[in-house]
């Protein structure tokens, strides 16, 4: 059975909380990422996405570096352990739609992300796998 640690990022891109918006903004254009994990001491303390910055700071018309990351972050995030079975991943992604998960170690320990990205691949790598199983079967009856 596949687990979280099999197949999340491990290269997580994270800001510290006391930035704003704007330096959120920055990084995740230049990145050419959706979302950033936002650290205090050394430890996960929320996330910001594009669509937190959309809605929480643009659609007010607000100005990004005026406006604190901690203002706008989600601070109750959702996480699993690397050991998390890939289907207790999607089924917690599933029940909160969320499109993300951070994978925490000792349940404090920031060691991946996975997401509905990560996930499809995997599917699709899978799907594939048992088509050609199932070629290889039929070929030999």
């Amino acid at each position: 059975m596949a687990h979280v640690r099999d197949i999340m990022q491990k290269n997580v891109i994270t800001i510290e909380h006391d930035k704003t918006v704007h330096d959120a903004a920055v990084i995740l254009k230049e990145k050419e990422i959706s979302f950033l994990v936002i650290m205090r001491n050394k430890k996960p303390v929320g996330v910001v996405s594009e669509r937190d910055i959309v809605q929480k700071v643009a659609a007010k018309d607000a100005k990004a570096s005026s406006v604190q990351l901690e203002d706008v972050m989600s601070k109750k995030f959702r996480w699993v352990s690397p050991d998390t079975p890939i289907e207790g991943a999607v089924q917690k992604m599933l029940n909160n739609n969320i499109r993300r998960l951070i994978i925490l170690d000792n349940d404090e320990n920031l060691v991946g992300v996975i997401t509905q990205t990560n996930l499809a691949e995997f599917l699709r790598s899978k799907i594939l796998i048992n088509g050609m199983l199932e070629n290889i079967d039929s070929e030999k009856a």
